[in-house]
């Protein structure tokens, strides 16, 4: 073929490209549906629609083409609901759709290779003789009654991720020992406050099977009860369920403001009727594009195109993950909010980016978080990020409404922002008042902090790091309650692998225990300067805590309990700023310290542990324990 008919089929195919379409790429999936279940991979009622790893674990019995079975060790259990970790079933052999409870024994199976009990689900214990057993943060999850009565509650209530008394891989009997004689159970989804009856079994493959069993554009993702066991994800860019068999992984975008995937996520080029037409009139056109190429060729310019491949790249194959929940902004939203991004609206500057305040079109006031992106795989990161943040609730955190996508590499995250303002502009209108944050109010800011950094480093899987814990970033309510924002959201390697020496003057990376003792420094001195650690630690190690405590406190006029509290906490931010970022202490050491300091004594006449605290304590099995711990440097 001459250079002239390659370079005239180039021509014409990129003109007139073919497209294929995504469809024909899928792996092929059955569409199984029993009744109003529509059943995900790897579950399956044929047998040719199973992998050959997981054949026989996951299969499933639908009777009368309305209720769904699951078969395990010769035991079957209806199924309610499927989950992308779990499926939530009912006790075997039962008729009634409603019990108050069971035997502890009528629940047999406590896991295999393939199943496990999750510890999602919260335990309603009844007639147990041991009532330590029972956490008050049960009293907040929305139970499902029986008898059209919504407002039972269990005599004793027990979440699993609590594992003081029941661990992975425990049956139900486990809590005989205490004295109890039966239980019911829901399944709570994490960062939900509403449960489902039931029993939630969390699901896995072996390990040495997920290479067969992942579609292309996964990752594997260990499982937390099952041993060994791991399930298919898609990457970010990719939604899907991640599984070969099932609809696999393909690929997310946002078209027109609005989320998209699969093959719309493909520019179409032309409809197979096109592409027809094209084909029965080539052959006479061809000729007549022989000469028009000729003649463009003889005649072509030197100029170079002004065709830019970064930004065709952007506008064109990019992909995102479903990060935003709630909302997406637009830039000249939120730009009308801060007033063009002006630097008075400005909350907090630094590294992660720049934080704004803003009030919306219907009057609420935000908080608008902008981070600068390098290239795609930083803006991929940030949302991913803001996809884990969006599924926690939790009273002492912003609540994220939102995002924009819409400004090339600089992603948008928009917060609430109480009216309140942020602790460090209320620490910096307390110097010489006395009706500022008094030394009370100041410890209950700095345990809500602790105890929220705990909640989020211990009590979620995989547990989530802030990054950037500093004053500005602290959100206070009309009850000067917490609401933290601002976490980091563009990551280095450093950060990643939490890996941190100790004190050795200002560092770039510090782990989140590092930044919580200079906010106890902050709480203490008032003080904002960046080389705070240097100037007070000397001071506190020789005893002379006094010389830094802030003046609107007045230290020398507080009881003497109250200046013992001082150098307590001033004692506790040494040892995070010498300790924290190996490890020696972390966050849930920290709570726990505070929450004593908070307990046991009284302030004023008064309990030193504010409404917001204790409610703050109550959504938290991980904090009822810490509040319940005796062991505390400090107590007296």
């Amino acid at each position: 073929m001459s250079p002239l008919t390659s370079f005239l089929l180039f021509t014409l195919l990129y003109h007139f490209p073919f497209s294929i379409s995504l469809q024909q790429l899928q792996p092929n999936h059955c569409n199984d549906k029993c009744g109003k279940l529509l059943i995900p991979s790897p579950f399956h009622l044929n047998f040719s629609c199973a992998s050959v790893s997981t054949s026989t674990a996951f299969n499933l019995t639908c009777k009368n083409s309305t209720t769904l079975y699951l078969n395990i060790d010769s035991q079957t259990y209806r199924v309610f609901e499927f989950f992308s970790d779990g499926v939530l079933v009912d006790f075997p052999g039962t008729t009634s759709a409603c019990r108050r409870y069971n035997d502890l024994n009528s629940f047999g199976f406590s896991g295999n290779g393939f199943f496990g009990i999750s510890e999602e689900n919260v335990i309603g214990l009844y007639d147990c003789e041991d009532s330590s057993l029972c956490k008050a943060d049960c009293e907040t999850i929305e139970l499902s009654g029986c008898d059209g009565n919504s407002n039972a509650s269990p005599a004793c209530c027990y979440p699993l991720s609590d594992h003081s008394a029941w661990k992975s891989g425990d049956g139900f009997s486990v809590f005989s020992r205490f004295g109890c004689r039966g239980f019911a159970s829901w399944a709570v989804s994490r960062g939900s406050n509403s449960a489902k009856r039931g029993v939630k079994l969390e699901w896995a493959i072996p390990v040495n099977s997920s290479r067969e069993a992942c579609a292309a554009n996964s990752v594997t993702v260990n499982a937390t009860s099952v041993d060994g066991g791991v399930r298919c994800k898609c990457q970010d860019g990719f939604v899907g369920d991640g599984f070969a068999d099932g609809i696999g992984c393909l690929k997310s975008c946002i078209k027109g403001g609005l989320e998209a995937n699969g093959t719309d996520c493909y520019t179409k080029k032309h409809s197979e009727k096109t592409v027809s037409i094209l084909a029965g009139v080539i052959g006479p056109l061809f000729v007549i594009a022989s000469l028009i190429a000729l003649f463009c060729l003889l005649k072509r310019p030197g100029k170079s195109s002004g065709y830019d491949p970064d930004q065709a790249h952007y506008h064109s194959t990019i992909s995102f993950r479903k990060a935003c929940r709630t909302r997406l902004f637009t830039y000249q939203e939120l730009e009308e909010a801060t007033k063009q991004f002006e630097d008075d609206q400005k909350l907090v500057n630094g590294t992660n980016g720049v934080i704004y305040a803003g009030v919306i079109g219907d009057g609420s006031h935000v908080a608008v978080h902008k981070v600068q992106c390098q290239d795609e795989r930083d803006l991929m990161q940030v949302l991913s990020r803001i996809e884990v943040l969006s599924a926690i609730i939790h009273r002492n955190i912003a609540r994220l409404l939102g995002c924009c996508i819409d400004s090339g590499y600089t992603p948008l995250v928009v917060y609430e922002y109480p009216a309140n303002g942020t602790l460090q502009e209320h620490l910096a209108q307390n110097t010489g008042q006395k009706l500022g944050l008094d030394w009370y109010r100041r410890m209950n800011i700095a345990t809500e902090i602790a105890c929220v950094l705990a909640f989020l480093q211990f009590e979620l899987f995989p547990p989530i790091f802030h990054h950037n814990i500093k004053s500005g970033c602290i959100f206070l309510d009309d009850d000067l309650s917490v609401k933290i924002a601002g976490f980091r959201l563009l990551e280095s390697s450093n950060i990643a692998n939490e890996s941190y020496s100790s004190y050795e003057g200002p560092r770039t990376h510090r782990s989140d225990v590092y930044d919580f003792g200079v906010l106890l420094l902050e709480l203490i001195t008032g003080s904002k300067n960046k080389d705070l650690p240097a100037l007070t630690m000397q001071k506190i190690r020789s005893g002379k805590v006094e010389e830094i405590v802030d003046p609107g406190l007045y230290y020398h006029e507080q009881p003497s309990f109250g200046r013992e509290q001082i150098e307590i906490v001033g004692d506790l931010a040494t040892r995070c700023l010498l300790f924290g970022g190996d490890g020696k202490i972390g966050m849930i050491e920290v709570a726990r310290e505070l929450v004593h300091i908070t307990k046991d004594s009284s302030f004023e006449g008064g309990s030193r542990r504010g409404p917001a605290l204790d409610e703050t304590f109550s959504n938290s099995s991980l904090l009822q324990m810490i509040s319940m711990s005796p062991d505390s440097t400090y107590v007296p």
